[in-house]
């Protein structure tokens, strides 16, 4: 991805803060260091999830009001450091990060972090998930944005060690391997970010309607198929009303069709991206997650996606062949 020693002295730290500047994520890049600025940059894309591996001089990274406000690629965000600490800032907290520490931050607001060489280089890693592939709380994953997390060990570690092999590791994976690989980076992210939000110590929550909402959650994945699953059918299951169940979302800033509609759209991109499923047609994978009608299928993929199912199939997998209608 970027390589300062490709360029000339001078040019280095300018041309490492455009590439953060024009990315899908944009941050300003600022660092102490001019002629002795040093960058090594590796990224790895999985569909819609992408991994960084960063080694670089004493830094800070920003992400201002106004880069937010021009561009929100609706994130969240995992900081691994890897070497030398790291401290990063949101929502009014600090966290400072050791070597088996990791931070969460939110796409959608300010950031800050301070990379420390500690006079030569320091190293960290960062995961980007879809805030739709993170099935919890909005507001409960709040309370956490800017705080030191463990990664010692349980989840935490387990995530940490999935991400260091995935980088390590990239160039032994084919195109088959994305779909399967994006979909256990986040759901280890969402484990190891519910192992934390469970623990009292680090944020106190609402229970019982948090723990109700989780549930929800949880019925909704297991029925994604279903095509007679109604906000009706989710009330009735879960012994409450239907205007309580709209309530619920309507606390998380979205509705119960709304969010289903979005977790199948997902399950079916990432089939569309699947090797495996290469030959299946597309209205097949459409139904298997609850479209039966194809044109609605359609329009909603290509308003979340910006690319219609058959030809966002044909740009993962070219040059795989055509992708059947």
């Amino acid at each position: 991805m970027f390589r300062s020693d490709d360029l000339p002295p001078q040019d280095r730290k300018a041309a490492f803060d455009e590439l953060q500047l024009n990315s899908g994520h944009p941050m300003r890049f600022i660092s102490p260091e001019s002629a002795n600025f040093h960058a090594i940059a590796r990224a790895l894309d999985l569909a819609d999830i992408n991994v960084v591996e960063l080694t670089c001089s004493p830094s800070e990274v920003r992400r201002t009001p106004r880069l937010v406000r021009e561009c929100d690629p609706d994130l969240y965000c995992v900081l691994f450091p890897l070497h030398g600490p790291l401290v990063m800032s949101q929502a009014g907290r600090e966290a400072m990060l050791g070597t088996r520490d990791f931070a969460l931050y939110d796409s959608r607001y300010p950031v800050q972090a301070r990379i420390a060489g500690d006079g030569g280089t320091a190293s960290l890693m960062r995961a980007q998930v879809p805030r739709a592939l993170v099935s919890l709380p909005g507001r409960r994953l709040d309370s956490i944005l800017g705080v030191s997390l463990s990664g010692q060990d349980g989840v935490g570690a387990l995530l940490r060690q999935f991400l260091t092999r995935l980088i390590a590791d990239s160039a032994s994976y084919r195109a088959m391997d994305v779909p399967r690989l994006s979909g256990v980076v986040a759901d280890l992210m969402t484990a190891s970010l519910a192992h934390h939000l469970d623990d009292d110590a680090v944020t106190p929550y609402d229970s019982g309607q948090d723990a109700l909402f989780l549930r929800i959650e949880a019925f909704v994945q297991r029925h994604l198929r279903d095509p007679e699953l109604t906000p009706r059918s989710i009330a009735s299951a879960h012994h409450i009303s239907v205007a309580y169940l709209h309530r619920l979302f309507q606390q998380r800033s979205t509705t119960v069709s709304a969010w289903i509609r979005r977790q199948r759209l997902e399950r079916a991109r990432r089939d569309l991206a699947d090797p495996a499923q290469r030959l299946t047609p597309v209205h097949q994978i459409a139904a298997r997650w609850g479209f039966n009608d194809h044109s609605t299928f359609t329009r909603a993929f290509r308003a979340v996606y910006d690319l219609p199912p058959r030809d966002y199939r044909f740009h993962m997998l070219e040059p795989s062949g055509a992708a059947a209608e």
